[in-house]
């Protein structure tokens, strides 16, 4: 490991992070030197190497992406600033998982549905039910969190979801949510709740297209399994 004491600017050109990226490109760097060039700076005590990689072994890429900027400011070296920066570039590789050029994104199948909601559904420790209203043509009208449960459960209505779905005069819903144990495998109460949002959206006029379960890394569609 570096001397915490050298300044990065006391290193050899050709040895410091954003030398080496501009040279090499970012996939050159290690996760270390990649944040140390977000957090730009370290202390009097280390340099921004020592602090990325102290801050990494607490905690890993993954891990860090989860934690608020009150956690990442109980790290020693990690104030506000810092905390910032670190937040705000998280915040960005999530938008850019889901972004599309297209200002009404179609949906075509369960794995669009995963693509764009499993970003910010993955880090929730609660049962977030999401309902995606669309139009003729699949095409998302708007996203529309529903409600937010425990741990392990999350109660929703059929009124609520199609409240909305009228609202945004819908032709079609897709609805989602997750399972903060990373098992997407439906209970019998996912299973309850979707026959009575088809049963729901044959009165109203609105068909249920899915309903997409979330896990980590995986997800579960009741249409491909029948339940639609």
């Amino acid at each position: 490991m570096e001397n915490c004491n050298i300044r990065i600017l006391d290193m050899r050109k050709e040895e410091r992070p954003r030398n080496r990226l501009m040279d090499k490109g970012a996939g050159s760097l290690s996760d270390s030197e990649l944040l140390s060039i977000i957090l730009r700076t370290g202390s009097k005590k280390e340099n921004a190497i020592n602090l990325a990689q102290r801050v990494l072994s607490q905690y890993n890429p993954k891990e860090l992406s989860r934690i608020d900027t009150q956690q990442l400011m109980k790290i020693s070296g990690i104030k506000m600033s810092k905390a910032c920066q670190i937040a705000a570039v998280f915040e960005i590789a999530r938008r850019l998982e889901t972004f599309v050029s297209d200002d009404k994104p179609k949906i075509n199948s369960p794995e669009d549905v995963y693509r764009r909601l499993y970003p910010y559904m993955r880090e929730s420790k609660r049962e977030t039910f999401i309902e995606l209203s669309l139009d003729t043509k699949n095409q998302i009208i708007r996203e529309d969190t529903i409600s937010i449960g425990s741990l392990n459960a999350n109660i929703v209505h059929p009124r609520e979801v199609f409240k909305v779905a009228l609202m945004q005069s819908a032709a079609h819903i897709i609805v989602a949510h997750n399972h903060p144990s990373g098992d997407p495998t439906p209970s019998r109460e996912d299973i309850e709740i979707t026959k009575k949002l088809v049963e729901t959206g044959k009165i109203m006029g609105i068909d249920l297209l899915d309903h997409v379960i979330i896990g980590d890394c995986r997800h579960f569609s009741m249409k491909e399994a029948g339940h639609i």
